[in-house]
């Protein structure tokens, strides 16, 4: 069997994003010469996926998005002066796992592996598809209107809820994907107004900017339409595909998906 290290990993996943490394993929627990025994993928280190990945004797957690809080995963002094980050600092470092944070480097691979793995989960992989550098635009198999897109996607993502604005009740052929915090009017509108998208499903972005669009479109007579999905929403389905990949790249290490419930939940 091949002695697999947390650097061979950490190298295998920098070369799907091309090569690249920093920026906001970095190991923040651990040791990078260790050797691994077990991989658990989550898409955010919560204190249960921390949990799953101990008992499923995984030594090397690999996650979409920072363990503690913000983006660039570094506190401020008042953070880190409480006791939520004190107790989750502490129970990372007693759980013995080297936790390592995949984002920049999936968000670069062509196409972008957190796309690709909503795209299949979606069940239009077999649809023609057109990537773009930050978005994806899919021609669906026949017409759905605004509000039949809003029940298939949450069917297949298995949410009870979802945001919409605009026109729900237009025919819908060609949808624009958009995952994480990308739902913004600078990477958003495009899609409707350059791309001839007719839906646009993207998982956050400013209140302020994209809904307001549609909406005023909407009034103006427009059939655009817009779902927000959630952040996690979104984008845990590509740590699912992430996690595959690695099985199939590192076969003779056992590679476990820890899927995370949101933290908001609809009352």
């Amino acid at each position: 069997m091949e002695r697999i290290n947390v650097q061979d990993v950490i190298d295998a996943l920098s070369m799907w994003g091309g090569g690249a490394s920093g920026g906001s993929d970095r190991l923040l627990a651990g040791d990078s010469s260790a050797q691994v025994r077990g991989i658990a993928v989550a898409f955010m280190a919560t204190l249960g996926a921390i949990r799953e990945a101990v008992e499923s004797d995984a030594n090397l957690l690999i996650v979409h998005e920072g363990a503690f809080y913000s983006h660039d995963n570094d506190p401020d002094a008042e953070l880190a002066e409480g006791a939520v980050y004190a107790e989750k600092r502490r129970r990372i470092a007693d759980s013995g796992l080297h936790v390592y944070r995949c984002h920049d480097a999936v968000h670069r691979s062509r196409p972008d592996i957190i796309e690709e793995g909503l795209i299949r989960e979606l069940g239009w992989e077999r649809c023609e598809i057109r990537h773009l550098p930050a978005a994806s635009l899919v021609e669906l198999p026949e017409r759905m209107t605004g509000e039949q897109v809003v029940r298939y996607v949450k069917e297949r993502l298995g949410l009870d809820r979802v945001r919409a604005a605009g026109n729900l009740a237009a025919d819908c052929r060609r949808v624009g994907l958009l995952v994480g915090y990308r739902g913004g009017r600078k990477t958003a509108v495009p899609l409707l107004d350059r791309h001839g998208a007719d839906i646009v499903l993207y998982g956050e972005g400013p209140e302020w900017e994209t809904p307001e669009y549609v909406r005023d479109a909407a009034e103006l007579g427009g059939s655009a339409a817009i779902v927000a999905l959630g952040h996690l929403e979104s984008e845990q389905p590509g740590m699912k595909l992430l996690g595959e990949r690695l099985q199939e790249r590192f076969p003779d290490v056992p590679v476990r998906f820890c899927p995370v419930e949101s933290a908001l939940r609809s009352l």
